[in-house]
């Protein structure tokens, strides 16, 4: 049997979820090798030849005999690969650009700053309300940002597209960073859809499923200390 094109190497995060989202959505067949953190696999030499950052997600496209590193990179490779989820008009295409580098530039930086000073350095003797304030409110006033953009809108630029599945994993891990949402109707509608997708359902559970990212109702206790666990090497004292 000939391999599939597409090779994906990622793990249970925002980040990780997007390309997953991307090709179960597609519908387009990939292998996939789980990233595990807590054994450094993201470190190893062999990974590093595919990203020299040492992060996920990375896809390798045999067809093409090359990897391609960074979430919104390989969510451009994939829409322009196989034609779906990027509008042909060019600009609809910037448009989409713009809101994918907002992701990029914004809010993933923000809200993961979020999660880390609220779920890995406080758990690990670090807390810093300072820190904790500073992004939790960008946070917010970035998901204040989508909510105006939505208004009116079932979707963040014209169909269905990249756009949102770069956005969706962060905004919609707000319980995650203890970010207020519930008075942003237009950004809460733009979930219900998102969420309502069977492919996006399915693509949250791989590699792993992580319901404590996104439902406030879960079960975070555990999981919050075996989070700040595998990250405690990150926690630096200033």
């Amino acid at each position: 049997m000939t391999a599939p094109d597409i090779h994906l190497y990622t793990a249970a995060t925002m980040n990780g979820y997007k390309p997953v989202i991307f090709l179960e959505e597609a519908g387009v067949p990939y292998d996939l090798t789980f990233v595990d953190f807590s054994k450094q696999e993201q470190k190893a030499p062999d990974y590093l030849k595919l990203n020299p950052n040492g992060k996920i997600p990375t896809i390798v496209d045999r067809s093409e005999g090359r990897a391609i590193f960074e979430s919104g990179a390989i969510l451009w490779h994939l829409a322009k690969k196989y034609g779906k989820f990027l509008s042909d008009d060019p600009i609809t295409q910037s448009e989409t650009l713009q809101w994918t580098f907002f992701q990029v530039g914004h809010v993933g930086p923000m809200m993961g700053q979020a999660m880390y000073f609220q779920r890995i350095a406080a758990p690990n003797g670090h807390e810093v309300p300072f820190a904790i304030n500073r992004y939790v409110d960008e946070s917010r006033r970035l998901m204040e940002v989508l909510n105006t953009r939505l208004e009116g809108r079932d979707y963040l630029v014209g169909d269905y597209s990249i756009a949102d599945m770069m956005i969706y994993p962060w905004a919609r891990a707000y319980p995650w960073a203890l970010v207020e949402v519930e008075d942003l109707p237009h950004l809460q509608a733009w979930f219900d859809r998102i969420d309502a997708r069977p492919a996006v359902q399915k693509a949250l559970t791989i590699p792993v499923a992580r319901p404590q990212f996104w439902d406030a109702s879960a079960d975070a206790d555990a999981f919050l200390k075996e989070n700040a666990a595998r990250f405690a090497s990150d926690v630096k004292a200033t």
